[in-house]
C-alpha cells in the first residue's frame, strides 16, 4: 500500500468527511489473532467461559482493537508523519459478529505556530449506528 499524499489545504472545509472504513464482522479468530499480535491476553476476549463467568454473555472484542481500526481509518487518508495526535473515548462494547465502520469529519480548520491544521472528530459505529468509540485528531500539513 503506498503512503497516501496530503489532502489539499484549500479545499478542505469543516464538515468534509473522510472515506470510511468499512469492516468485515468481527470474528472470534481475529479476537485471538489481535491477541497474538498486541500481546494481550485477557481471556475475557477469547474465552466465552471466562468471559461469562465475569458476567459477560460472549468474548468482546479488545478496545485497542477498535482505536487502532481508527488509526487505519486515519493513515488511509493521511500519512501518519501528518498526525499529531489521536484521542479516543470507548463508549460501548464491540461485539463478536458486529460490523464496524469508521468515520472522520473535518471539525476544524486552524493555523498554528506557522502549521496548517485539522481537527477530526472520529468514530467507529455498528451497523445498527451504536457508537462504540468516538474521539478527535489533529493533523497538521508540513
Amino acid at each position: 500500500m503506498t503512503t497516501p499524499a496530503l489532502p489539499n489545504w484549500d479545499v478542505l472545509k469543516p464538515g468534509d468527511t473522510l472515506p470510511p472504513l468499512e469492516l468485515p464482522p468481527i470474528t472470534r479468530l481475529a479476537l485471538a489473532l489481535y491477541c497474538g499480535a498486541s500481546g494481550d491476553h485477557n481471556p475475557i476476549h477469547v474465552d466465552t467461559d471466562f468471559a461469562q463467568s465475569a458476567g459477560m454473555p460472549d468474548v468482546f472484542a479488545h478496545g485497542m482493537l477498535s482505536a487502532a481500526w481508527l488509526g487505519r481509518l486515519l493513515t488511509n487518508w493521511v500519512p501518519q508523519s501528518a498526525i499529531r495526535s489521536l484521542d479516543i473515548r470507548f463508549a460501548a462494547i464491540t461485539h463478536v459478529g458486529e460490523r464496524i465502520t469508521c468515520t472522520g469529519k473535518v471539525h476544524e480548520k486552524f493555523e498554528h505556530e506557522g502549521r496548517r491544521c485539522v481537527r477530526l472528530h472520529l468514530a467507529t459505529a455498528n451497523q445498527d449506528g451504536i457508537t462504540k468509540l468516538s474521539g478527535e485528531a489533529l493533523v497538521a500539513w508540513h
